[in-house]
């Protein structure tokens, strides 16, 4: 029988509300799939919860594995140093679960393909409205 494997995302965290709803938006959607029963949202920083609390959550729910997802771009020092280490400090903290850390998001093939889609749409809205001058709608500056 197959682990009961849970997803930790973990954003850097931000000050800002909105920002940090939009890991909550993606634990939600990524529930919504299925394929993962136990999806939670998490923060390094400046935001709650923390990744300790976001894993007790798994643990609490059942997970035997929890994967944690950098929701970053690069392999920095947070992702290399920082989540490593937590990541260490989970499993000591956490036995006889299993963690393991992803890697980031950044160097993903389908990234580009998201890329593409935002400059896609930032120029419709150029296209539409060429002669609004700036802040005049979302988007323009």
């Amino acid at each position: 029988m197959n682990p009961k494997t849970a997803i930790l995302l973990i954003a850097h965290g931000s000050r800002q509300v909105e920002a940090n709803a939009d890991l909550s938006y993606l634990a939600d959607q990524l529930r919504a799939r299925g394929r993962y029963q136990i999806v939670e949202a998490s923060f390094l920083e400046l935001a709650e919860p923390g990744i300790t609390q976001g894993a007790e959550r798994c643990i609490d729910q059942g997970a035997e594995q929890v994967i944690l997802l950098p929701y970053f771009l690069s392999a920095g020092i947070h992702v290399r140093q920082d989540l490593s280490e937590i990541c260490r400090q989970l499993a000591a903290n956490f036995p006889p679960a299993r963690f393991f850390l992803a890697e980031p998001l950044g160097r993903h093939p389908l990234l580009l393909d998201v890329v593409i889609d935002r400059a896609h749409e930032a120029e419709q809205g150029l296209a539409a409205n060429p002669n609004q001058g700036p802040r005049d709608q979302s988007g323009l500056c």
